[in-house]
């Protein structure tokens, strides 16, 4: 039977999970939004975009996620995961706010690029803290609550494209509103970040043992386990997480940690996931399903992504996290090549190959976002040691960001050269690619002992 303290532990601990996970939600929001928004803010009455255009305005979003990833890494250490996560929150209110304001190109790209900050920053910061917070038991229920979140967001920014899309479609400005309604979600995860805990680890990685072991207790930790971590803290000859660069280039089993981490982050984003989340009301369009019917079209494929990773993420807690990566990539390939075939013969009448679009696209998702995304957000949260994790996740995170910045740079112009059925084609072979690269590079074997070797 239950204690009352440990339900308090139980409630305190889901309290914060849900809080940290609105990251991933806003994380989400942020890049679906843009889905919708785009073809409304491309428009000659507002701030018409062209291809190229188009493409710098979703981009530059990623770019500032790139640093936005790097940089995090070294805030959460010197101030803390629970501050790093309340500034997150205050950087998306205030550059989504200028977003939805922005009254030409210039400005948009600006204020994207400081929005994509925080969404980077968002998306290294909470999978590691949610893992930091959480007792091996529930360790990858939590961490993988982040990834939910994340498909959530993407399907609350499509429904709310949707309705006004629809309602006031005719209306110039409605994309202003579908990109400040991102503020509301980012004002609740400042108001909620208060009253959170905050990381016991990173509290033993500066010495402050009381301070710490009261919150492992009221997080549900085990009294064995928050002695080992303080133990093992106290023996460490590397105090506040200030463990040189030129010892980690000397130990080869954080090399091995380091380079996994990079090639798994790559292999969540050369699938090409990002231009459907980015550009799938453009594509749907030019198949001929029309705006309107492409922006209801985002809602049905929202909703198979986050039912595919509620149930992808339970697969992926029973077994074994390599094998469920690679039937995640298979399922990538084989959706994206039998979308590319089809669209390319151009067999059937408009109307079946809209219908034929949506379903692949639907399947691909639910296989991406629920397998591949989860997994691989799940593997870099656990793999790294706690005096590395932070620089070490915000490397890998930064690198999700340096590819899709670069795949959502060039999608709208590889659509205009080589078509829609050529460009599936090509990320049908990026995912054979990265399955070569599960294979032969990554050994879930092998990255534990590297992990055991580095525990200081």
């Amino acid at each position: 039977m239950a204690t009352k303290g440990s339900r308090m532990s139980n409630s305190f601990l889901k309290y914060s999970v849900y809080v940290i996970s609105l990251g991933g939600f806003l994380f989400g929001y942020d890049t679906g939004v843009i889905n919708g928004a785009l073809a409304f803010m491309s428009k000659p009455s507002e701030l018409n975009l062209t291809p190229g255009l188009q493409g710098i305005v979703s981009s530059s979003l990623v770019l500032g996620a790139c640093l936005g990833a790097l940089g995090c890494g070294h805030i959460a250490d010197r101030f803390g995961r629970k501050r790093t996560l309340r500034w997150i929150a205050v950087l998306f209110t205030i550059s989504t706010i200028c977003c939805a304001f922005s009254i030409n190109f210039i400005f948009m790209a600006a204020f994207r690029f400081i929005l994509g900050l925080a969404v980077g920053a968002a998306s290294s910061l909470s999978p590691m803290y949610l893992a930091e917070i959480s007792p091996e038991p529930v360790r990858t229920m939590n961490v993988n609550k982040n990834a939910i979140f994340i498909v959530l967001g993407q399907l609350a920014a499509f429904c709310v494209n949707a309705v006004l899309g629809n309602i006031w479609g005719n209306w110039g400005p409605i994309w202003r509103v579908m990109i400040i309604s991102a503020s509301i979600p980012a004002i609740i995860l400042w108001l909620n970040s208060f009253h959170i805990g905050g990381s016991p680890h990173w509290l033993l990685l500066k010495n402050r043992f009381k301070r710490a072991r009261h919150l492992f207790n009221r997080l549900g930790f085990s009294k064995e386990v928050s002695d080992k971590f303080e133990k093992n803290s106290k023996n460490s000859d590397d105090v506040n997480n200030h463990l040189a660069w030129q010892r980690i280039f000397k130990t080869p089993s954080l090399i091995y940690l380091l380079v996994s981490g990079v090639i798994i982050a790559l292999i969540q984003q050369i699938s090409g996931i990002n231009t459907v989340m980015y550009y799938g009301t453009i594509l749907l369009e030019k198949t001929g399903m029309g705006q309107s019917g492409s922006l209801y079209a985002n809602i049905l494929i929202g909703i198979v992504s986050v039912i595919a990773s509620i149930f992808g993420t339970k697969l992926i807690a029973k077994y074994n996290h390599h094998r469920m990566l690679l039937i995640g990539l298979a399922g990538n390939i084989l959706f994206l090549a039998l979308l590319a075939l089809m669209m390319h013969l151009n067999m059937f009448n408009q109307s079946i190959t809209s219908l034929l679009v949506l379903i692949l696209l639907t399947l691909f998702l639910a296989s991406h976002q629920g397998i591949v995304s989860p997994v691989t957000w799940l593997i870099m949260s656990e793999m790294f040691p706690t005096v590395v994790k932070a620089r070490f996740m915000s490397i890998a995170t930064a690198t999700t960001w340096i590819t899709n910045f670069l795949i959502s740079l060039v999608f709208p112009l590889l659509i205009a050269n080589i078509g829609v059925s050529l460009s599936f084609f090509v990320f049908a072979l990026s995912n054979g690619v990265s399955v070569l690269l599960s294979v032969f590079v990554i050994n879930q074997r092998e990255m534990r002992k590297a992990y055991q070797k580095t525990i200081f």
